[in-house]
């Protein structure tokens, strides 16, 4: 099924190409309306796996551009030969001549570099595609949302070419906006958000998807008022000196109103932006994506797009174990995909958000956010005694456990259930993962090491948000050591670096960029010792991303009886500027020999 013939596709339209950028760049690709052609020359709906030449010969043969293989045994080699969907083998050209066959095709790669495709240490496969049909209220230089009346005019604007399908859901949504970013250097309040619409409810989702913003008819259907307490882990904000909520949500309490807003979409919504949300990952060279907090619904949600076959790639779930853990533990949990789907264990979320102020330090922030003192150090948003429990859980059970910890003190949280799950069951091969680390102290380095945790860390921070670190969360001490990989490369470590979509596009190219020259948006390096070389970031998203997934054996990097999953890039990042290497282009993603996105 297209996604331009989807039910969904009929009632959310995307914006004009003029105002399609950003997260929506390119998304802006991705037309939603009847009619549309998804991303540009998208191969999925047309193209099916070629069966394998029965002379056993290759069914296609890689040549004419840079080959880099991740593979420190064979760095890189002239020709690749794939046959079934696998790599047959790689060297000379005049090596792998000997694979073709009369039924080969031959790809001339023209003097573009091929490479391993990216595998996605943490992101949101299907929140990207819900941000794929709301507004997308992104600042500069993603989108337009600059300030709040920019805000106002895009959420009306979007409202007005999407009336069909605002009736339809009762909902005007859009995902992106950053106070951080806005000139106003605050969140929008319910009564801006009044001015978009009174008669239909506006949510408004954070950049940092840990907070959100609704106007006055959302916060009444879902029955927030003066007398509603703020919930465990959360925080409903009030006009000054009173009781009433202002309209933004901080963690819990905007999962207490999103919930019921968003449940208002049907089946068809959720299959087409489960579909847009795996074939943007493929536009960015990804050809395994995750989604990294399965709640509610999603999993079953990722199972019927499976069985439709509307991924593009492959995708990793990973149910909420506090709010999901019923669908922990079925046909779908392990290592074997199904339809492109499998259930790779747990996960936990332990604090929230740097940009957005509720990551859970050890120390005040450098700037508190309004409403709190100068003693103010975030949210923790899982009790002790429940985490504990819940990796202990895990381990006894032998599942994998993805553990959200941004703020320092959600890391000793994180180290101490670790700890205590290793006693009680042992010591093994689980590879439980701290997903962000952003304030990772060096002190908490070691015990990761000894306990096994492997490091998921986001790197690309250091561009959206390093000068607001420095400046406002953190201070220009503790900014400097932002998702410290430095610290990890000294001690001879693995590390992922991710995107977080949809907190930040998953744009491979910003990744690799950032984490190799860690420059913010004015230019300024964030924490120089934490810079990397090319080789290693390609590494942490490559063939140190499929071992946190337990997939090292079949994918991150090229190498004979490996899936053909490729990404081919515009120019070798090994051999081009690393100032530059955010201006490489995606032209080709690959999957199992297939191609599944050209540009």
């Amino acid at each position: 099924m297209c996604l331009a013939c989807s039910p969904f596709g009929s009632v959310l339209h995307a914006p004009p190409a003029a105002s399609r950028r950003g997260v929506l760049g390119g998304m802006g690709r991705l037309a939603l309306g009847a009619g549309a052609v998804g991303f540009g020359s998208l191969l999925r709906c047309a193209q099916a796996q070629t069966p394998p030449d029965p002379s056993g010969a290759a069914d296609l043969i890689y040549s004419g551009g840079p080959i880099v293989t991740v593979n420190d045994a064979q760095p890189s080699v002239e020709a690749v030969a794939v046959r079934g969907g696998r790599i047959l083998a790689l060297g000379t050209r005049q090596q792998i001549e000997a694979t073709r066959g009369p039924g080969t095709r031959m790809v001339n790669l023209e003097g573009r570099a091929l490479l391993p495709g990216f595998v996605d240490p943490h992101g949101h496969v299907v929140m990207v595609g819900l941000q794929a049909v709301g507004a997308n209220l992104l600042p500069a230089p993603d989108g337009e949302g600059n300030d709040i009346p920019a805000l106002i005019r895009i959420l009306r604007d979007w409202a007005g070419r999407n009336a069909a399908g605002v009736r339809r859901y009762n909902l005007i949504f859009g995902f992106g906006y950053d106070d951080s970013q806005l000139r106003e250097g605050r969140h929008p309040t319910r009564d801006e958000l009044d001015q978009v619409s009174t008669e239909f409810p506006v949510l408004i989702v954070h950049a940092s998807s840990h907070l959100a913003a609704a106007n006055s008819k959302a916060l009444e259907l879902a029955g927030v008022t003066a007398a509603r307490p703020d919930p465990t882990g959360g925080v409903f904000r009030r006009r000054a000196g009173t009781r009433e909520p202002d309209g933004v949500m901080e963690e819990n309490a905007m999962i207490a109103v999103a919930g019921p807003l968003l449940g208002r979409l049907d089946e068809a919504a959720w299959l087409s932006m489960i579909r847009a949300g795996s074939e943007f990952y493929a536009s960015f060279g990804y050809t395994t994506c995750q989604e990294g907090r399965a709640m509610g619904p999603v999993v079953g949600r990722l199972t019927e797009a499976a069985d439709r076959g509307l991924l593009a790639v492959d995708v990793v779930a990973y149910p909420d174990i506090l709010g999901a853990a019923d669908q922990l533990g079925g046909a779908l949990h392990g290592r074997a995909y199904r339809n492109r789907l499998r259930i790779g264990g747990a996960k936990l979320s332990l604090d929230g958000s740097p940009q957005g102020k509720t990551a859970w330090l050890s120390r005040p922030y450098h700037v508190p956010p309004p409403g709190a003192g100068p003693d103010y150090r975030g949210l923790q948003t899982a009790p002790t005694d429940a985490t504990i429990e819940a990796v202990s859980r895990c381990f006894e059970l032998n599942w994998q456990i993805l553990m959200h910890a941004n703020g320092d003190a959600a890391i000793d949280l994180m180290i101490a259930a670790v700890r205590e799950a290793t006693r009680r069951h042992g010591p093994g091969d689980r590879r439980p993962v701290m997903i962000h680390g952003q304030t990772l102290r060096e002190d908490q380095v070691d015990p990761l090491r000894e306990l096994g945790i492997f490091p998921a860390l986001f790197p690309m921070h250091t561009f959206y948000w390093g000068d607001f670190h420095r400046d406002s969360v953190l201070g220009p001490e503790r900014a400097e050591n932002i998702s410290p990989t430095g610290w990890l490369m000294s001690r001879g470590m693995m590390f992922t670096s991710h995107h977080d979509a949809p907190v930040a596009r998953p744009d491979s190219m910003r990744v690799l960029s950032a984490t190799v020259s860690r420059r913010s948006r004015t230019g300024d390096i964030i924490g120089p010792r934490h810079r990397v070389p090319v080789m290693t970031a390609l590494k942490a998203m490559t063939i140190w991303s499929a071992h946190q997934h337990f997939e090292e054996a079949t994918k991150g990097s090229i190498e004979v009886g490996k899936l053909a999953d490729f990404v081919v890039l515009s120019d070798n990042p090994m051999t081009a500027d690393p100032e530059r290497l955010a201006e490489l282009r995606v032209t080709e993603t690959i999957k199992e020999g297939v191609s599944v996105y050209r540009s």
